[in-house]
């Protein structure tokens, strides 16, 4: 078996990962969610990692943001939109895909650190994979202005140097 990585525009790319996110992220499903409701940022980049004969298996979204650390601006990588095929976990796509996106962050060289928020029953996935728990607060934009982000608990990785404690403000969006 083969597969093929991609990293992708967000935008044009969005057609191919659509179907993905539907299949794993029903709207049943996303309604009974804690951060259900919540107005996400679309991703800038995409890692799509294809297998053959099945086609698309695995998404990350990239997303890249000035944000600001208890006040100060630091460059932040997002890492958002993790997903896998139900019938294809648990064979290495997701840190496949991950290991590409925090590579394409590094390689741009002004990232300070990567952000993601996870749900619970990932946490072990991501702690093993070098990802530390952000002990602080988030706020974030939505539509009807910025609010403390706490639907989902945030997680770190350093590139150059990642707050663990304090205030995080996204300066727009969640992803």
């Amino acid at each position: 078996m083969s597969i093929e990585i991609d990293v992708l525009n967000g935008g044009e790319s969005w057609p191919m990962a659509k179907p993905l996110f539907d299949a794993v992220w029903p709207s049943d499903v996303v309604e009974k969610l804690p951060w259900a409701g919540i107005v996400f940022a679309h991703a800038e980049l995409r890692v799509l990692v294809q297998a053959e004969p099945e086609g698309l298996v695995c998404h990350v979204g990239i997303y890249r943001r000035e944000v600001k650390w208890n006040g100060r601006k630091m460059r932040a990588g997002g890492i958002g939109g993790v997903l896998t095929r139900e019938d294809k976990r648990r064979r290495g796509y997701a840190s496949i895909a991950l290991n590409a996106a925090i590579q394409t962050l590094k390689d741009e060289g002004s990232t300070d650190f990567a952000l993601l928020f996870c749900e619970p029953h990932n946490v072990p996935f991501y702690v093993g994979r070098g990802w530390k728990p952000f002990d602080g607060e988030i706020y974030a934009e939505q539509p009807a202005g910025r609010i403390r982000f706490d639907a989902i608990a945030p997680y770190v990785y350093d590139i150059r140097r990642a707050p663990r404690q304090g205030v995080i403000d996204l300066c727009g969006l969640p992803w």
